[in-house]
């Protein structure tokens, strides 16, 4: 038991930092010339404001649903009854799927600024970062949340 929550404590972090390496990844090929649409569309005001609004949106969205509908996911779907690695496992997948639609804003918006030169775009991934930073996942919040006693 004590090997599983190792590994899905690891899993867990590795996929967290999956998330911050590709919007890294993104910056880095944005700033170097590797991304060749840099500006591409900034002189294209509907694009911009359709942009704008779609990465506001998915902001506004994603970052509440992911901090609030893993506590109500937890409560409801990882059970008590279920073993400890049947509930290692689904307690992996809904952290998972809260990474997931973090990364969604933190992609748009880090392309969105970088298409559109908009600070907007990446005011709302620098939001989705910041929101990321309470998902870091440890040994000590898994058992918390799973109820297991060390």
């Amino acid at each position: 038991m004590e090997e599983n929550i190792k590994q899905t404590v690891a899993s867990l972090k590795r996929n967290f930092a999956y998330m911050w390496f590709a919007a890294l990844l993104i910056v880095i090929l944005g700033e170097t010339g590797g991304f060749n649409l840099t500006g591409a569309y900034a002189d294209n005001v509907r694009v911009v404001y359709f942009t704008e609004t779609v990465v506001i949106l998915l902001t506004a969205c994603c970052v509440p649903a992911a901090l609030k509908f893993f506590a109500w996911m937890k409560s409801k779907k990882v059970d008590a009854s279920v073993s400890t690695e049947a509930a290692l496992n689904q307690y992996m997948i809904w952290s998972t799927m809260r990474l997931l639609l973090l990364t969604i804003p933190v992609v748009a918006g880090v392309i969105g600024y970088y298409l559109m030169q908009s600070t907007s775009c990446i005011l709302c991934a620098c939001i989705a970062l910041t929101a990321s930073l309470f998902c870091v996942p440890s040994e000590k919040q898994v058992r918390k949340d799973l109820m297991i006693d060390e």
